[in-house]
């Protein structure tokens, strides 16, 4: 069996495993981390935004988290998530999505797993996090729907 990716999961995942819009994507994702095809990652970043979440919500970031898949910052990703800013990937006002992508670039983790389409999931603010990776010699990531994720093995044979 080959190992299992990582995934930096964002707080509007975390979020989404109760919302009517995102559950069923959200919670078939669980059942794959569950399974084993996905190992699970976040970071302190998500861990402050759902300090202010639904009771329902913090309890799927606790029974999903603990201090080994939860990133902690550094410089580098404090450094990085500047720079995004610094490039105008994301305005000043959204730093705390320049973080996620910072956290996870700088951990190595290439998928980051997002339902925020206006300020992640979006073709552009994915090629400027990646410019600003490249000149940095930071690996290239890629920013995704969980639909991205759950469907990524359907056509493989076993």
């Amino acid at each position: 069996m080959p190992s299992m990716r990582k995934l930096y999961i964002d707080t509007s995942v975390i979020g989404g495993y109760h919302d009517p819009l995102w559950m069923a994507d959200t919670r078939l994702l669980w059942q794959q981390a569950e399974a084993g095809h996905w190992q699970l990652m976040t970071s302190i970043v998500a861990e402050a935004e759902v300090k202010n979440a639904p009771p329902q919500v913090r309890q799927v970031f606790a029974d999903t988290f603990n201090a080994a898949n939860i990133l902690d910052t550094s410089d580098e990703v404090e450094e990085l998530a500047e720079a995004y800013m610094q490039a105008a990937v994301v305005p000043p006002k959204f730093a705390d999505d320049a973080l996620h992508v910072a956290m996870a670039a700088v951990h190595g983790i290439r998928l980051i797993v997002s339902w925020n389409f206006k300020h992640l999931v979006n073709v552009r603010r994915e090629d400027g996090f990646n410019a600003v990776n490249v000149l940095r010699g930071l690996p290239i990531i890629r920013i995704v729907s969980p639909k991205e994720i759950i469907y990524a093995d359907q056509e493989q044979p076993e």
